[in-house]
């Protein structure tokens, strides 16, 4: 039996701009607004793929700031994400494809409530973490 969605993290509306690529904008069932650009979407994709690059990001990062080497790694010019396609999956999420390909994240409302970018919900998520550790 499905876990029912939380109804803070239910959308009552969501808007999808593909076209102008100003990134997606979401009311909350509770009142709150959400804005993501594709930019930021495209780097908190939930796939197992981009979790895995994350993971191995940060043990580099890790390894490099306990490392007496002075290498430094440049970064890899990427063009800026952009968004060609999404669609609804369901009534849960939406999936989007990036300019470089990436189509497999599936973006879940309760994902994207999660990492919504606002001062609110990163002091929130800030406090959740430091609760955690």
């Amino acid at each position: 039996m499905p876990i029912p969605l939380d109804p803070r993290r239910k959308p009552s509306t969501v808007k999808i701009h593909v076209k102008s690529g100003a990134g997606v904008d979401i009311a909350w069932a509770d009142g709150h607004t959400s804005h993501y650009d594709f930019v930021y979407l495209r780097e908190n994709c939930p796939c197992a793929n981009c979790n895995d690059e994350r993971g191995k990001k940060e043990e580099f990062t890790t390894a490099m700031a306990t490392s007496t080497a002075s290498a430094s790694a440049l970064p890899m010019f990427k063009p800026k994400a952009r968004a060609q396609a999404a669609t609804p999956v369901g009534n849960y999420a939406i999936q989007i494809t990036f300019n470089d390909g990436h189509a497999t994240g599936i973006y879940s409302y309760e994902h994207l409530r999660t990492i919504c970018p606002c001062a609110e919900c990163a002091a929130i998520n800030r406090q959740q973490t430091k609760s955690a550790r």
